[in-house]
């Protein structure tokens, strides 16, 4: 394999991987807190189509950020008035939030569909760009990828460094406990949730406005899911869920890399790795659940209301 092309490979793990960060840090922050939100796939394409429409409406790509990171903000305070307010199981109130989020965004968006614009652009950074083999992948991508690094290193230094990162486990860990404390755990709760479904809308404004510049039904392609895995995965460390998004983001391009390496292997076979990768990595962490439940917030799932 020459350089080149282990340079292209790296590039577009990143692009790949980028999605899956943004979401996976917004699921872990909210998971941090105790509140399980399986609707990651519905907030991604409802801001994904809600970010298209305001870029394509106003020829302003970061107003399209902004409104998306606002529509994934608006399902998530629907999920927190319903599994929050009212106590309702965080479980189905997840799964109801995908499905709504998805025939929500097709109906939207029906009209939009196939529709050109001009998206988000790599921007190299120069003489950082010009590295050998990590230039490319780090100081030549668009300025949402940049974004990601940067909030990838605030969202890390808050949960391990800052008071922020210790009212999120104390509330995750032991909501009676924090309560108790003085700590407002409904309200923890329910920034946590909103911030999170401000990053799953921006991962799908990722998609549509950066990845492939377009709007099409469903095209997270089970990202939302692959996201919420990876968190489990990382064991709930924010260093992991970063090393976890690129390894999937290269799972998702290695039938791109068998076609320029020449391996006759079917393109369909290869493009299944991402969601068989999920599958196993699942699997896996089931066979060691006590290991798995060590690192989990204690109370995660669990409904919770003041004085009880």
């Amino acid at each position: 394999m020459d350089l080149d092309l282990l340079t292209n490979i790296l590039y577009a793990m990143v692009r790949c991987g980028t999605p899956l960060l943004l979401v996976a840090l917004g699921e872990l922050v909210c998971e941090k807190s105790g509140v399980l939100n399986l609707g990651q796939e519905g907030m991604m394409l409802f801001g994904a189509v809600v970010g298209f429409i305001a870029a394509i409406g106003t020829g302003n790509l970061w107003l399209g950020v902004l409104l998306a990171m606002a529509a994934g903000m608006l399902l998530s305070a629907l999920f927190a008035l319903v599994a929050l307010g009212c106590n309702a199981n965080q479980v189905a109130t997840g799964l109801a939030l995908t499905i709504f989020g998805i025939g929500l965004s097709s109906f939207v968006g029906a009209a939009w569909v196939g529709k050109p614009l001009q998206g988000f652009e790599p921007v190299a950074i120069p003489l950082l760009s010009g590295i050998p083999l990590l230039g490319k992948m780090l100081f030549s991508q668009d300025l949402m990828v940049y974004l990601s690094f940067a909030l990838f290193a605030l969202i890390a230094w808050a949960l391990l460094k800052s008071r922020i990162g210790l009212v999120l486990q104390a509330v995750g860990e032991n909501p009676d406990a924090a309560s108790a404390m003085g700590l407002p755990v409904l309200r923890v709760r329910t920034l946590a949730v909103l911030f999170g479904g401000a990053m799953a809308g921006m991962a799908g404004a990722y998609l549509s406005l950066a990845y492939t510049p377009m709007w099409a039904e469903n095209m997270t392609a089970g990202r939302g899911w692959i996201a919420l895995a990876l968190v489990v995965f990382a064991s709930w460390r924010v260093f992991r869920v970063l090393l976890g998004a690129y390894l999937f983001g290269l799972a998702s391009i290695l039938h791109l890399v068998a076609q320029g390496v020449g391996l006759a292997i079917p393109a369909n076979l290869l493009a299944m790795l991402p969601y068989v990768a999920t599958i196993l990595v699942l699997v896996l962490l089931s066979r060691d659940a006590v290991r798995t439940r060590l690192f989990a917030p204690v109370s995660l799932g669990q409904p919770w209301k003041g004085g009880h």
